[in-house]
């Protein structure tokens, strides 16, 4: 019996953006919170860096404030419209100024913990599925707490790792439950991690799409791209990142970088 070919990877030329906007509901001007002796978006900056494929990277900024505090830890900043609906559309008016990069990258500012070799992943990703506009990320839910809290987004995908689709409910429902679903291998239950790759062109039209019908639902951006027909190809990662939403999430991430 012949094998099948080995799937071909092509090296793309790829670049990270942190949209970063100062204004923020649960937490206040976050980006620049700075009890670690940093500002937040500087921690996530510097955790972007160690990714090694990105040939750049960059926060989009919507506020002199922020882009202040980027200059002065020496990073890379780009204003952009505060009249920006949204991080995508952010990160999609960086891209128009970049022709020669094939794929973006949006890294949330408010994920100071992301691992560098996540986002080499959502890169590798569109290199080994070219049919894929766009890429993210899921790792598997174990509390139960987790898979009811409509904070935690959850994601299911078919078995090529294409998504299914998003939401903020427990997806997918058990109709008998029992906690040893939990502990299921393979898992049942995806935490989305909200960490995206593009390619150029597809962001372009992206930004220029209306909002869908579940998307403002849901208020999940991604399900604009599946309700427009496209697919998202899913990444597994074993750890979560951990973004910071409410003044508790930020005062756990100080005393865990603290006392490291």
């Amino acid at each position: 019996m012949s094998q099948a070919a080995p799937r071909l990877r092509v090296r793309s030329t790829s670049y990270v953006v942190i949209p970063a906007r100062l204004a923020s509901s649960r937490l206040p001007r976050k980006l620049l919170l700075k009890e670690t002796g940093k500002p937040l978006v500087q921690h996530t900056y510097e955790a972007a860096l160690r990714a090694v494929r990105p040939s750049g990277l960059c926060v989009a900024a919507d506020h002199d404030e922020i882009a202040t505090a980027v200059r002065v830890f020496g990073g890379e900043v780009q204003m952009t419209s505060p009249d920006c609906a949204s991080g995508t559309d952010r990160v999609a008016e960086v891209a128009r100024n970049l022709p020669d990069v094939d794929i973006l990258v949006n890294v949330q500012g408010d994920e100071p913990e992301l691992a560098g070799s996540s986002i080499d992943r959502v890169i590798e990703l569109l290199e080994e599925n070219p049919q894929m506009v766009m890429s993210t990320l899921a790792t598997p839910i174990r509390n139960r707490a987790q898979l009811n809290d409509p904070a935690c987004v959850k994601v299911v995908f078919d078995d090529r790792g294409r998504a299914l689709y998003f939401s903020r409910s427990a997806i997918p429902h058990a109709r008998e439950w029992h906690d040893d679903l939990l502990a299921d291998d393979p898992p049942h239950f995806y935490q989305h991690v909200g960490l995206y790759a593009y390619r150029r062109d597809f962001l372009l039209r992206l930004a220029a799409l209306p909002r869908t019908a579940l998307e403002k639902l849901e208020n999940l951006e991604q399900l604009r791209v599946l309700e427009n027909g496209y697919a998202i190809a899913v990444g597994v990662v074993d750890e979560p990142t951990v973004g910071i939403d409410t003044p508790e999430d930020y005062r756990a991430f100080v005393i865990r970088t603290l006392s490291r």
